[in-house]
């Protein structure tokens, strides 16, 4: 690991870069945290609203439950410090979940 201080992307605006070198580490984890699943939850939200017919969804996951349906998409959800793989699936204006797995198996 350097002992520099990383290079902030250029697609960042210097106020958020400036706030963010004001952290703590243990803060800096929660907002890496909760960057990566706003991230998630955008790309998921961007990814249901898309109309049905702009894509077809062909195969059917061999892992996909018969009460899911085959247009759902995989997110991850954070509970007590654990990470939950959960298929997710709009209805029309309301979002259902059901759960997969945990993301590392050991736990």
């Amino acid at each position: 690991m350097s002992y520099e201080p990383p290079t902030p992307p250029a697609e960042l605006p210097a106020d958020l870069v400036n706030t963010l070198n004001g952290y703590s580490p243990d803060q800096l984890q929660h907002v890496a945290r909760y960057a990566e699943d706003l991230a998630e939850h955008k790309a998921r939200e961007a990814r249901l609203e898309e109309s049905p017919d702009k894509e077809e969804v062909e195969d059917r996951p061999d892992d996909l439950p018969d009460d899911v349906p085959s247009k759902a998409t995989i997110t991850i959800k954070e509970i007590n410090d654990n990470r939950y793989y959960y298929w997710q699936w709009r209805e029309g204006d309301k979002v259902t979940s059901k759960y997969k797995g945990p993301v590392n198996p050991d736990e």
